[in-house]
């Protein structure tokens, strides 16, 4: 079964988180069609994305999506398979090379021993009764005659080993091979079927938007019940956003929400890596936590606005909007008190996470107040940005070395906004008092 050696570079990881929201937000606002068609684009992402398991056949509702299913099962299970194997194999070879350990070290020490034995003897025979020289002769001879007796024993058990788990190891590692072998045809097998969909695609697109029925116009009825239900919908959350910063507030947090959509496609690649080609990551974990925590720094503002904290307002329901924004204004002191915190430590931590001493850009410099704002700026390049020797502060224990300074600055950034949309509202519950209402 071929292997996957894919890592994701530090670049790409950025640059997707950076513009992946962006594509969303356009495509998101393009106008929606009246009817409902299939897409050869759509379907082209499923066949790739998801095209093993026949899902680009399962969106054109074409049953013959059901022939990849088995086969894609059948590698599972013979990756399963090799996998058990594997750790047979594993076993067997650790007690051979125990095994061969043992003969390589006791054949050396018997013989030596069995060298020697004839020299002691002659030693304990020439050395007087009962003198502490026959004394010595004698304890010599005797630890000689142990290491031949145990040496021996454990020579005999090695070559046993060797016998007995020597035949197991070879049928182990035939078995893995072969379910090795039946696991990397199955799977040529549904490249092989993919291949000859993706020619397909364009007619089975075209097939399954003339199979649609034919659109029809709703009644006036229908378009009644609808404007109906419109009026009864929730706030939507552009409907909270009354200037510049709630904004910027439901900017950060829409840009930030398609991050979710990423996650999906990281960890369906992770679940195929480590289960079908038997190559999990290093990476993929890491790289989802660091961005949803990164995530919920940036929606705080967001959450914030349109009121989507969970909270407990048995006594705050009831109130009129002027007594909200009254006990709204008095508890701002402790959201100020936590924002203030979070944002001067935050700065904290991101200072710090630039200036680790192994950091050799001229920023991580100028973080540990080396060289002046002014030189540090002079002295950037393209080399600070490319070249893979520089390295900017704090990075991850894991293997993937992932820069964690950009998160830590994400962490000041959520920051600002916490603190913007706190004077926003601080504005919101004053004009509110005023108002009387």
């Amino acid at each position: 079964m071929p292997g996957l050696s894919f890592t994701l570079p530090h670049w790409l990881y950025w640059v997707g988180l950076i513009v992946f929201p962006i594509v969303a937000m356009v495509l998101s606002r393009r106008p929606q069609p009246k009817e409902r068609r299939y897409t050869l684009a759509l379907a082209y992402m499923i066949a790739v994305t998801g095209g093993i398991i026949g899902l680009h056949r399962f969106y054109l509702k074409n049953l013959l999506g059901i022939v990849y299913l088995p086969i894609f099962l059948f590698v599972l299970y013979a990756n399963g398979q090799t996998h058990d194997a594997r750790t047979v194999l594993s076993n067997h070879a650790n007690q051979i090379r125990v095994a061969e350990r043992v003969l390589e070290r006791e054949v050396g020490r018997v013989e030596d021993a069995r060298a020697g034995l004839s020299d002691l003897e002659a030693r304990v025979t020439a050395a007087e009764a009962g003198s502490f020289a026959q004394k010595s002769a004698e304890k010599r001879l005797q630890r000689a005659q142990d290491t031949i007796e145990k040496g021996e024993a454990r020579l005999i058990e090695a070559r046993q080993t060797m016998e007995q788990v020597t035949p197991l190891r070879d049928a182990a590692a035939a078995t893995r091979a072969f379910w090795q072998n039946a696991a990397a045809y199955a799977f040529y097998a549904i490249l092989i079927l993919l291949a000859v969909d993706l020619v397909l695609l364009p007619g089975l697109v075209a097939r399954a938007n003339a199979a649609l029925p034919p659109h029809e116009e709703i009644s006036e009825a229908e378009q009644a019940l609808l404007a109906a239900e419109a009026a009864d919908r929730p706030k939507q959350d552009h409907e909270y956003a009354e200037n510049w910063i709630d904004r910027l507030s439901l900017f950060c947090g829409e840009y930030v929400a398609y991050w979710a959509v990423i996650a999906v496609f990281v960890y369906y690649y992770e679940v195929i890596a480590r289960y079908v080609f038997g190559s999990p990551t290093n990476w993929a974990h890491e790289a989802m936590y660091l961005m949803f925590g990164m995530q919920y720094l940036i929606s705080g503002s967001y959450a914030m606005m349109t009121e989507s904290h969970v909270r407990v307002d048995i006594f705050y329901a009831p109130l009129s909007r002027p007594k909200k924004a009254w006990v709204d204004l008095l508890t701002s002191i402790f959201f100020f008190i936590f924002a203030g915190t979070l944002l001067v430590t935050s700065w904290i931590f991101a200072m710090d996470a630039i200036a680790v001493p192994s950091g050799n850009a001229v920023i991580s410099a100028w973080a540990r107040d080396e060289i002046g704002f002014g030189q540090m700026i002079a002295s950037l390049n393209a080399g600070q940005w490319t070249d893979p020797n520089v390295r900017w502060g704090e990075i991850s224990f894991n293997e993937w070395e992932v820069p964690l300074w950009p998160m830590k600055w994400v962490m000041v950034m959520g920051g600002v906004l916490l603190v913007l949309q706190g004077v926003s509202k601080l504005s919101k519950d004053i004009r509110e008092i005023a108002r009387g209402n």
